[in-house]
């Protein structure tokens, strides 16, 4: 008995301790305000608001979104952001996630959804967005169903689940990376945006994986 209450406290204290130096994630958006995210309007732009706990993007003539405001104090390699993206209306993304990739001068944008509803990728890498480099595939989403996302960015490479499936694992060493040109670009360094469709997030969470491949 006194050996397995032993190991038994050995394994509370392990827990303890590993639980304690896991970085914890960073809450980007409460379902409460807006208060950290700005609104770009880039000319047709649908407005932006919180709706029962969620971002609303309303569908405008091109792109529409918002700026996260504080993002040059989060890690810019090495973390994931998780979400939950839903489309609302309309046949184009509902997820246009841009991210910062070592610096906030050198962003991305995973993109779920366009071209038509179905393609997902990531824009541009070596020049070529997401309908056209080897990050883009088919998924099909279905409106007002709730998707759950996963970026994960490190130096090395960059990972995308939706719903627990991988749908992208990008090498981006010695890789040309960069915002597609046009309307996007305003949306840097962190932003969620769409593609005239009406979009629902929440559950958006930063957390640092220092170490992790």
């Amino acid at each position: 008995m006194k050996r397995r209450a032993v190991l038994a406290l050995i394994a509370a204290v392990t827990s303890a301790v590993y639980s304690a130096d896991a970085p914890k994630p960073v809450v980007l958006f409460d379902g409460k305000s807006l208060a950290d995210w700005e609104s770009v309007d880039n000319g047709g732009s649908g407005k932006v608001e919180v709706d029962d706990g969620r971002m609303i993007i309303n569908q405008g003539e091109s792109l529409s979104g918002a700026v996260y405001k504080k993002a040059k104090d989060l890690p810019m390699n090495n973390y994931e952001i998780t979400a939950e993206a839903m489309r609302l209306d309309g046949s184009d993304f509902f997820c246009g996630l841009t991210f910062p990739v070592g610096s906030l001068k050198t962003c991305l944008t995973l993109v779920m959804g366009g071209w038509g509803g179905s393609v997902t990728g990531i824009s541009s890498i070596d020049g070529m967005d997401a309908s056209e480099n080897n990050t883009s595939s088919f998924q099909h989403y279905k409106d007002n169903q709730w998707y759950k996302v996963k970026l994960r960015v490190t130096p090395k490479d960059i990972h995308v689940w939706v719903d627990d499936k991988e749908v992208i694992n990008a090498d981006i060493e010695g890789k040309k990376l960069g915002l597609r040109p046009g309307p996007i670009e305003s949306y840097a360094p962190l932003s969620f945006t769409t593609y005239q469709t009406t979009a629902a997030i929440k559950n958006v969470k930063i957390t640092p994986i220092a170490g992790t491949k």
